[in-house]
């Protein structure tokens, strides 16, 4: 059952709850607070929340979680539908790092030697028919960063974690790649940005390969996780792995509601990883409090400053590509696509340290640790043979 078109006003009798969730100190950009207003008026939309990193999306804002009842919107989610960050704890000590030497050999675009239905099995998926793109980390804001510690502020949590101050961390920020596309573009090309209501087949349809793509997309950090410990010849322990691009099913005592997030951290999944842009630090953070009035959500990173096009042209004006391969924190980033690299500059991210300290005030996270990158993966350069 398709439902009403998302453009028009809800005709529900209760006005849904919509906040933003950031500082005087924190600059939102408007049209993505017009975004977050509009969604809010769907049909069946409860509940609509902006985090601290909101920024503009194709139809839609980036950083926010939204509560709907009675329908679901896979048009919220988007096509990378399980993309999410999973950080691993490696067992190489932090003064054996050798980024320069990583960044020279490192390549995960070359392909992948492994098993990609034996790896798939391992974590309990099938496969999808997108297999060629297991082990990659795809465009985008995507990345494979290594990370040492560099301030630890709740040692009983960061030790119960089993974590070390000495030791190199992974960090991993991918999802399903073509599969998550796939699965938005058969609902789309049909209704567009439509909802459909819950208890629809086609919604239980929708879902049934929703879910597996959160799986795929789980399998996926996991593989490029194994690929980058190999390729700097060290062993490693997945800490987390939290989802930040799905719809959730919450059961309440009197109703079943449906949580969407699109680039929304949960807050209902243990600790989870914040990460600034490839100049600045990650956070690693702990929960606190309910998270009702955060729709059980937290910012799933610094949120877009510029978009792709203005970030292009503008720091192509100050800076050189070979300088954007280096950061103020010494590390080194592999990024061969040019147009990329100047997307995905620090200068077009929000500061993440703002985010973070919104966050910690509204009463929504603590911090455990801050991570410094050492080395950050983007793509390398393929010619096609």
């Amino acid at each position: 059952m398709l439902l009403p078109d998302p453009s028009r006003p809800s005709a529900a009798s209760s006005e849904p709850l919509v906040r933003v969730i950031a500082s005087p100190q924190s600059w939102v950009e408007g049209e993505a607070v017009r975004q977050l207003e509009a969604v809010a008026r769907w049909p069946g939309m409860r509940q609509a929340v902006g985090l601290p990193d909101l920024h503009p999306g194709k139809g839609a804002p980036v950083g926010a979680a939204f509560v709907s009842e009675g329908c679901i919107y896979p048009y919220l989610v988007g096509g990378d539908i399980g993309c999410g960050m999973g950080l691993w704890d490696t067992d190489l000590p932090v003064r054996k790092a050798k980024a320069e030497r990583w960044a020279a050999k490192l390549d995960l675009e070359a392909p992948w030697a492994g098993d990609a239905e034996a790896a798939l099995a391992e974590h309990g998926v099938k496969p999808t028919g997108f297999e060629a793109a297991l082990g990659t980390v795809g465009g985008g804001n995507h990345f494979a960063e290594v990370q040492r510690v560099e301030a630890v502020h709740d040692a009983r949590v960061f030790e119960a974690l089993g974590l070390a101050a000495d030791r190199l961390l992974l960090l991993v920020h991918s999802g399903s790649r073509g599969l998550g596309e796939s699965i938005l573009r058969s609902h789309v090309d049909r209704h567009a940005a439509g909802g459909l209501a819950a208890d629809s087949d086609e919604a239980r349809g929708y879902l049934t390969r929703h879910d597996a793509a959160v799986e795929w997309g789980r399998a996926n950090r996991a593989v490029v996780a194994t690929r980058m410990l190999n390729g700097i010849g060290a062993g490693g322990r997945r800490v987390l792995d939290v989802c930040h691009n799905s719809i959730t099913r919450l059961s309440e005592p009197d109703r079943v509601t449906w949580l969407h997030r699109k680039g929304a951290a949960p807050s209902d999944a243990g600790p989870v990883v914040i990460p600034g842009s490839r100049g600045a630090l990650s956070y690693l953070v702990i929960p606190t409090g309910s998270g009702v009035l955060s729709a059980h959500s937290l910012a799933h990173g610094a949120g877009r400053k510029w978009t792709r096009t203005a970030a292009r042209e503008r720091i192509r004006e100050r800076f050189t590509a070979e300088s954007l391969t280096r950061t103020t924190f010494k590390s080194h980033v592999i990024c061969e696509d040019r147009d990329l690299l100047y997307e995905e500059a620090p200068p077009a991210y929000k500061a993440i340290d703002r985010v973070v300290t919104d966050l910690v005030e509204a009463g929504l996270c603590r911090v455990v640790a801050t991570l410094a990158p050492v080395l950050t993966y983007k793509t390398r350069a393929h010619t096609a043979e």
